[in-house]
Formats: structure tokens, sequence, C-alpha cells
């Protein structure tokens, strides 16, 4: 055997004096003391030693998984101090394949998923890595087990597809960590089959072994004991020689753009089925979520609702109008009425410029007869110009007339709510009723109106001439206000302070108060926007409490995938491949939690829509609900996926 301090081909592996140092605390550990090793491409090594020893160690900082101390460790010639952790990732990933005492499969996926995972680091495409998967556990016997779980293996079986993983991207180099530990005699005899057909491919293989069986069929053999090397029989000849056969396996997919970019479909794949794992748990976690979107849609289709029906009932009265009631503005009277507005005040008004109608009205409540129906509604006295200044149209019959008004006519026009209750579906025109022992004839119906602001139904009253009011029901001489309607809108502010002042002049006092529909529109608008919000707010909070439930779970579900995630890093993932990993986790639980969340605020909706309830449906508040869902995902997400990518390899696999 040639000299193998002088060999002919330079070594695959080279550690020279390799030292590893562990601290606990204040307590520093030294695990290995000054390891010098050179393995040539193409052999079939053996380190052997009992536990403790070392070697476990050893193979972690061959296969980039550590990092040494001190000493050099070169790999075909470049130094791996020099490589950053991303590089090293790429090493696993193209040039070690590891197969695990304890197989170190993912439970949730197949034997074909479990396999395929180097390549979905390595940037392959979908189809390709799926056949090439195929390809190799058919290989190895498990061609009608592809869609197995490893819960549905056995421990041979596990090994294999263990062995199918390492070999995804190429694996040049075979790093077995007691390989056939776990397995029964027959099946560590298949591994070691699989091992030795491996080397004669090509393979560099390196089997870690405390058994002397194991470690016979190896063509070198080295003994490590408390950390350092004890006997080693040497390199094979060709080895040194350069006579190792060239690997015939396909070359490591190349890696492109999709390195940095985990596949869409597998990583919602994972996290639909890390959902599925716990079943309760992921309910718990979903509902937060559920709960702030349906009440993000709910709430503000509520509050645009109220909103727009507000702001429909202040158009419906006409924007261009100016209402004038009696009392002083910000005082509040209690136990009597004020009767400081009188029909002369409303006959100076109408003489203003820019003044189209002006409509007195008096009001009081009254029981109205009609045959053996008595029914209790509001009375409206006022003048022929009502419909006009209220764009309020009567729908069968006619309005009174100014000769109504000068004859004090006894006659009525009712409500829709009005006519129903006293005459049902029989046309009322022509018929009469009685107010205060006063017969009046039914000349018309209006059509219907709706509630007003405060909810009280408009169609629930009976309109008479105003003279008739005041002489003949009420006595009363007074003006409950006064409705003005003017020309120009441009003009509006200026009409206002003309009456103002008119009022003021006539009165000598300020006693009246005058309010102008467009600045009330504008004002409700303000004010139910600033509701729409505030419930907006509040449902967004509880979004941001389903968004810490989500953190939560994924902190849980870090600890209790820390294992997962060794072997993903052991296999080539990058942090970011981590990262974006549980990241992608958190926006699916999201996602899923924002969908049923949206749906169950339509169904919201819906329902209290059918009872009655105002609402109002648009698009952009459903986007802002998913939006906010998925964007609870990213900001919550983030922090376990950090902590679950800033984790060392060699931990993770550690975990139990």
């Amino acid at each position: 055997m040639p000299d193998a301090e002088t060999p002919t081909v330079a070594p695959l592996i080279e550690l020279h004096d390799i030292v590893k140092r562990f601290t606990q605390g204040e307590i520093t550990v030294e695990v290995l003391h000054g390891i010098s090793l050179s393995i040539w491409a193409g052999e079939f090594v053996a380190i052997m030693g009992a536990s403790g020893s070392g070697k476990t160690t050893l193979m972690n900082i061959i296969g980039c998984m550590d990092r040494p101390s001190a000493g050099r460790y070169l790999l075909a010639g470049r130094d791996v101090a020099e490589l950053d952790a991303d590089a090293l990732a790429q090493l696993r990933r193209s040039t070690f394949g590891f197969i695990f005492q304890r197989y170190n499969l993912l439970s949730n996926a197949t034997a074909l998923e479990n396999v395929e995972v180097p390549a979905i680091y390595a940037g392959l495409p979908a189809a390709a890595r799926r056949e090439r998967a195929k390809a190799l556990l058919t290989r190895l016997g498990l061609g009608e087990r592809l869609d197995y779980p490893p819960s549905r293996l056995s421990g041979g079986q596990q090994q294999r597809v263990s062995i199918a993983r390492a070999l995804m991207n190429g694996g040049r180099v075979i790093l077995a960590d007691e390989p056939t530990g776990a397995l029964d005699t027959a099946s560590g005899k298949e591994v070691m089959a699989l091992l030795h057909e491996l080397h004669r491919e090509g393979h560099t293989v390196v089997v870690i072994t405390h058994d002397p069986n194991v470690a016979r069929e190896a063509q070198r053999i080295i003994r490590i004991q408390d950390g350092r090397i004890v006997e080693d029989s040497g390199p094979a000849p060709e080895a040194v020689e350069g006579r190792v056969p060239t690997l015939p396996l396909a070359e490591p997919p190349r890696e492109g753009h999709a390195v940095l970019m985990l596949d869409v479909a597998a990583s919602v794949r994972t996290a639909l089925r890390a959902l599925q794992a716990n079943p309760l748990r992921t309910l718990l976690t979903l509902l937060g979520v559920m709960i702030g979107v349906g009440s993000v849609v709910a709430m503000l289709a509520f509050g645009n609702g109220a909103r727009q029906k507000v702001l429909d009932q202040i158009q419906a009265m006409g924007t261009n109008l100016l209402v004038v009631r009696p009392g002083a503005p910000g005082v509040r009277y209690v136990g009597s009425t004020i009767t400081t507005l009188v029909v002369a005040d409303a006959e100076a008004i109408a003489r203003l410029p820019n003044v189209e109608h002006v409509v007195p009205q008096s009001t009081s409540a009254v029981t109205v007869r009609a045959g053996n129906i008595t029914y209790t509604t509001s009375l409206t006295a006022t003048s022929p110009e009502y419909t006009l200044a209220n764009a309020w149209p009567v729908a069968v019959g006619t309005f009174f007339t100014q000769t109504h008004v000068q004859g004090y006519a006894p006659v009525a026009v009712l409500g829709q709510t009005t006519a129903q209750a006293l005459f049902g579906t029989a046309n009322p025109i022509g018929r009469y009723v009685l107010i205060n022992n006063t017969p009046l004839r039914i000349i018309g119906v209006l059509t219907p109106k709706g509630a007003d602001m405060m909810g009280n139904d408009r169609d629930d009253m009976v309109f008479v001439p105003l003279t008739t009011g005041q002489a003949r029901i009420t006595g009363q001489t007074w003006l409950r206000f006064i409705t003005v309607e003017v020309r120009d809108t441009a003009l509006m502010a200026a009409t206002q302070a003309a009456i103002e002042q008119l009022l003021l002049k006539r009165h000598r006092t300020l006693d009246f108060q005058v309010r102008n529909m467009t600045a009330l529109l504008e004002q409700q608008a303000e004010t139910q926007q600033t509701l729409t919000l505030l419930l907006g707010a509040v449902a967004l909070i509880s979004l941001v409490v389903g968004g810490i439930g989500v953190m939560n779970i994924m902190l849980v579900s870090v600890t209790e995938r820390t294992r997962e995630i060794g072997v993903r890093m052991a296999v080539g993932a990058r942090a970011f491949h981590i990262l974006l990993q549980f990241v992608t986790e958190a926006l699916v639980v999201c996602t899923v939690g924002g969908l049923i969340g949206v749906a169950g605020g339509l169904i919201v909706i819906a329902v209290a829509a059918w009872l009655g309830t105002a609402v109002l449906i648009t698009v952009p508040p459903i986007l802002l609900a998913f939006t906010s869902a998925l964007a609870t995902g990213l900001v919550f997400g983030y922090l376990p996926a950090k902590r679950a990518a800033s984790l060392d390899p060699v931990v993770a696999l550690s975990t139990e």
C-alpha cells in the first residue's frame, strides 16, 4: 500500500488538529482533542468507538453540521471555515447524504415526500424531483409504498427511505450514524448491503458505529477513544491511487432562483398537515382569527349600513332645506311647550330672497276613529307646499291646496301606516275619519317614506291644512317648526343668516334655532364614519388577539418540531428556508381562518339583514379583513419562524 502521507490523489476530506469544545454555563468540556484525519473519495470508512467517545461529534463536523472549536477542515481542498451558514447548507444539500440511526423521517409526510425534501431546497422542479424520488424508492424495493407514512413502514423500510433521501441530491458522501442500531439482524444486513452497493457505485461511505461486526464490513476502520484517534487501518490503495469509479448517478440539481424560495405547494401542504396533526389545537388557533375577521366584516357592514341609512334619511328630507325650531340653541327646556314660533314668522320668511317654499308645521298626538276602529297617531297641520319641500308625493288622491287652507276645509291626507291601520287594503279616498269630534274627509294617501333618524315611522301620520288643525282640532296658535326650501344651495349660508337676522329682529331675543340640512348631513356623515371606524378598531383588536394566539401556537409548534427542523437543516435547508416554512404555516393558518371568518361574517350580515337591520356590504371591508388576517399571520408568525431559523442543526437534531 502506498504511504498514506504521500498519496497520488488529494484527499476529499482533510482534518488537521480538530478540537471541539462544548460550554455549559461556566463549564467547558473538550470532546475532540486534536483529531487529524484524511478520507479519500470512494472510500468505505468505519469510525468506531464506544458511546461518548466523540464519534458522532466528529461526524457532525465532517458533515458540516457543526464547526470545530479549533483546527482546520478542508473539503475537496477548500477550507470549510471560510464558508458561511448558507454555503454550509449548500454543501450538506449537494455533497453529503445523512443516514440516521433513528431514521429522522417527517412523520406527517409520505415516503415519497420525505425523499423529495432535499430536492425542494435544491430548487429541483416538482415533477422532476417526484420522478427521481420514485426511481430511488423503487430501486430500494419500496415502489409499492410511495404514499405510506413512516408509521406504516417497518424499521428497515424507514431506513431505506432515509437512504433514498440521502441519495436524492447525489449524495457524494454518505454519512451513516449507527445505521443498523435500531434494526433487527436481517434488516441490518439489508442496510449494510445497500451501503456496499452505493460504495461500489462510487459513493464515499462513512459509517459511525460501536458494533465491531458492522465496522469489519468497511475497507478502513478508524477507532476513536476519549476524543482521540487510537487506531487507523489506513486508506485503501485504489483510493490513494485515484482508481475510484465515476458516480453513475445523475448530477445534483443546479441551484437557481428557487433556492431562495420554497416550493409553495410543498410548504402549504406541510402547513395543512401540521394543522391536521392536532385538530383541537388547530380549531382553537383558527377561532381567534375567525372571530377577528368575521367581526371586522360584520362590524363594518353594520356601521356602514347605519351610516348609509341616516344619510339616506337626511337626503330624503332634502339637502336644500333649512329647519327653524323654537328654543334657544343649547338650552334644554323641561316641562313646558315652547311657543315662540308663529305663522307670521313663516309669512315673513317667505318674503326673503332665495326662498322657494316655506312650510309651517304644527304637530300633536291625536286619536283617530274610522268606523269602529280607534287609532292613535300623529297629526301634522301644515301648508300645501309640504309635499314639494319634502319631496313626498301623493300615492292616491291629492294633497290639500291653498283653497283648503283659506277655507278651513275639513279634509285630511293619510300616511301609509295610518291608512292601513284604519282601512286595511280598502281605498280610503272619500271616506271620513273623526279627530277630536271633528269629521274629516280623506282626499289622499302619501307614498311610503319609512322611518326618520330617530326611528319614528313617518308614515304613521295624518296631515290636515294648517288652519283646520289649529282652529278645528288642536287650538294651537304656535308652530313646532318651519321648513324652508331654498332656491340656490350655494347661497344657503347667506339665506340662513338672513332668516336668523329676521327672526331676531321680530322676537327681539334669541329664542329660535336654524338648522342647515347640508351641515347636518356632513355632521352625521362624520359621526357615523367615526362610529364605523370605532367598530372596525374593536374588531381589529379581536383580530390582534387572534394573532397572539397564532404566535403562541407557532411557538409551541417550533418546540414540538425542533427535531424536524434539525432534519431539514441536515438535508440542506438554509435558515431562510426554515424561516419561510414557518411564516408560510402561520399565513396558511390565518388564510384558512380568514376565509372562514369572512364566510361567517357574511352569514351574520345576511341574518341581520333578514331581520331588518340596516347593513351595507362592500368589497373594501372584506379585503381589509382578509388582508389584516394575512398581515396578522405575517407579523405574529415571524417571531416563532425566526426562532426556528436560528436553531443550531446539531442541537435541533439531538432534541427528543
